[in-house]
């Protein structure tokens, strides 16, 4: 199926319009503006143990990603940066920097139910999924989206249902599927909060539905959120990875 390109209209009082296009763009960029700063929490659930990680993030734009394990101690310095299609981990205990090739895009980070893919965004929705809105109802609040990957994106998902507030346009909620259409996870948008213009879930909930992460969940909280941050550009190279901080 070919991205939708009709506009879609708001059935409100001031009717205004909006394509599938701008709505993917939005949750593409949703936690990046040509840079910013985040302060992170991830808490990692498993029915063994818990434990929560905490990190600096800094983003340039889709193609730069920059992120710093603060906590707890025996993490503190592992850094990830992507610099466009390309990935490096450094950890500072071994004093090693280690290239992930793209087929371990979608492996765990830092044993989270998140993907290296999912911590820097190597996939983007508007430019790797074809995409249809169902239709809307008058008196529906979100906006409902199906997307598939195209013929030569690299995705493991079969589809992805998406959920948009229709008011504030930003995402309620994703649901992903593998090729054979088995719901494999959900991610949910809470906390919703005012940042600069931006109205942006400070928290997202990754609940795997697959029987071997039964019990397994992993949430991020964004602390703080700066889309004016200034940020130099020798921040996203390979020499600032092993920077002792």
């Amino acid at each position: 199926m070919k991205l939708l390109l009709f506009t879609l209209f708001l059935l409100s009082p001031n009717l205004y319009a909006v394509t599938l296009n701008e709505l993917l763009d939005k949750v593409d960029k949703l936690y990046r503006s040509d840079k910013s700063y985040s302060d992170v929490q991830m808490e990692i659930t498993t029915p063994n143990w818990k434990r929560t990680l905490s990190m600096d993030i800094w983003t340039k734009g889709l193609d730069y990603t920059f992120v710093v394990i603060k906590k707890p101690r025996k993490d503190k310095g592992i850094s990830t940066l992507k610099r466009k299609s390309e990935m490096w981990n450094f950890f500072p205990k071994i004093n090693k920097i280690m290239k992930i090739p793209p087929s371990m895009m979608m492996s765990s980070w830092m044993g989270s139910d998140f993907t290296n893919d999912d911590l820097v965004k190597e996939n983007t929705l508007r430019d790797d999924y074809n995409g249809v809105l169902t239709p809307v109802k008058k008196g529906d609040t979100l906006y409902h989206a199906i997307l598939t990957p195209k013929k030569n994106a690299i995705s493991v998902w079969g589809r992805i249902e998406l959920e948009i507030n229709k008011k504030d346009l930003y995402p309620v909620r994703q649901i992903f599927y593998d090729e054979k259409g088995i719901m494999i996870r959900t991610i949910s948008f809470t906390d919703i909060k005012k940042s600069g213009n931006r109205l942006i879930p400070m928290t997202m909930i990754l609940t795997p539905h697959t029987k071997e992460k039964d019990g397994h969940k992993t949430i991020i909280r964004y602390i703080k959120l700066d889309f004016n941050a200034k940020i130099s550009d020798s921040l996203f190279t390979r020499r600032n990875l092993q920077k002792r901080r």
